[in-house]
């Protein structure tokens, strides 16, 4: 029998993810019936000498502060997961400066999904989504503190009929309990691929699959995109929404499309990208 497996990586520089949100994802991760890979990464910061270095600042002493803040974090993760997920496989790893997001990439590309503890104060957390979403070619849930750990009974799909669209719905599908549903929301403002009948159509040929599947069209009366999308989805009972990410990653910043990016500056339910 096969294994689903997720994999959750924690970069404590410059700092982790909050606690609450650490322990969603694991509770997450154990209602998806999923076995967690856990990789805890801590900074190794080079030494380069500077001229002014013991005259004005202490460059040397700066950086292995900042490396002794950053293992005793892994240390203090690892205790964290460990008493929240026993069975999890946890492993801890020292970087160099940059090197846990290529790391976390290349580890994800060999698990089933990656669920991302999100807080849209944490820079590390920005990085790591967005190196994840376009790098590791695996559906990435970001989860917010306030997710429950529940199976996921009913997904809500953010549905404009394109490629990525497709793809976010079908990563979303494998994670659908028995007998759950699906809400296709489409919001008419929007820019998308065909008519404005595309959330029927989805929604039927899930029915023809033997899915329980509902066309919602919202408008968006006032609200960003963003907050339609997250409003409907949670108005409707659904435990995750889905979306398709695209565009492409600049430093800092998480281009996948205005509805996107509006949608992680304020997270109110786990949210699958693909890309």
């Amino acid at each position: 029998m096969h294994k689903r497996i997720a994999y959750l990586p924690l970069n404590t520089y410059p700092e982790a993810p909050p606690d609450t949100a650490i322990a969603a994802a694991v509770g997450l991760a154990a209602a998806l019936n999923c076995g967690l890979q856990v990789s805890l990464f801590a900074v190794d910061v080079p030494k380069t000498a500077s001229p002014i270095s013991g005259f004005l600042i202490n460059v040397e002493g700066m950086a292995q502060a900042v490396e002794q803040r950053s293992t005793a974090e892994c240390a203090r993760l690892q205790t964290l997961i460990e008493g929240t997920a026993p069975k999890a496989s946890v492993a801890s790893h020292k970087v160099m400066l940059g090197g846990a997001l290529e790391a976390a990439t290349a580890e994800a590309r060999t698990c089933d999904l990656a669920l991302l503890p999100w807080s849209a104060d944490t820079v590390s957390a920005q990085d790591m989504a967005q190196s994840l979403v376009f790098g590791a070619g695996v559906p990435v849930v970001l989860v917010p503190a306030t997710a429950k750990a529940a199976s996921i009974d009913h997904i809500a799909i953010a549905w404009d009929g394109s490629r990525v669209a497709a793809r976010a719905l079908r990563d979303a599908l494998a994670l659908l309990a028995e007998s759950g549903r699906v809400s296709v929301v489409t919001v008419q403002e929007e820019k998308s691929i065909g008519d404005k009948s595309s959330a029927g159509v989805l929604a039927a040929a899930l029915e023809r699959r033997g899915f329980l599947a509902t066309a919602v069209n919202v408008t968006l009366g006032g609200r960003t995109i963003a907050a339609a999308l997250q409003e409907t989805a949670v108005s409707e009972g659904a435990q995750l929404l889905a979306m398709g990410g695209f565009g492409h990653s600049r430093l800092r910043d998480f281009i996948v499309g205005g509805a996107t990016k509006g949608v992680l500056s304020d997270l109110r339910l786990p949210v699958l990208l693909s890309h």
